[in-house]
């Protein structure tokens, strides 16, 4: 998955009316203001709410599902093999949201504070703030893709990480 890629893709939610938050990987290299590695895939928040507009158009673009964990998550690719794993969130009157996960009494919840902006390829994008990326990156056993992303937010924002 390619800047240009993530730009596309942006591009073609927003004129599908449909709201996302770039996360993961792409989500940290937004906000370091610069791609600083390869990624494999693109990770979008969506409001679960607006899911069948970002399937239409996803779909109208090439992409088709390849992977159904819903209510947690779901992928979707395209023939070329770009890959993008969708996280459906549920809002609160006050901006916050909530994401099932595999234990339905522990849901991800993201702030309303952690729905920021980052930048790609200098353009302005919707993304996770550093301290939600650092609370999803906890938990497990760390990939050196993990090891990386949470060092360049280390750099960048001066933040504790857990690794």
């Amino acid at each position: 998955m390619t800047s240009d890629d993530v730009l596309s893709v942006l591009g073609l939610l927003r004129r599908a009316g449909a709201d996302v938050w770039i996360g993961g990987g792409w989500g940290i290299d937004a906000l370091v203001g610069g791609q600083t590695r390869d990624h494999r895939d693109l990770d979008l928040m969506h409001r679960q709410d607006q899911e069948d507009a970002v399937l239409a158009a996803l779909s109208a673009a090439g992409f088709v599902e390849s992977l159904d964990q819903r209510p947690v998550r779901f992928v979707v690719r395209d023939p070329g093999g770009r890959e993008i794993d969708l996280h459906p969130l549920v809002f609160s009157g006050d901006g916050s949201a909530v994401q099932a996960s595999p234990d339905p009494q522990r849901p991800f919840v993201y702030p309303s504070s952690c729905f920021v902006t980052g930048t790609v390829q200098g353009a302005s994008v919707p993304c996770l703030s550093a301290e939600q990326q650092v609370f999803f990156h906890q938990g497990y056993e760390p990939t050196e893709r993990d090891r990386h992303d949470m060092a360049e937010l280390r750099r960048v924002f001066g933040i504790a990480t857990h690794f």
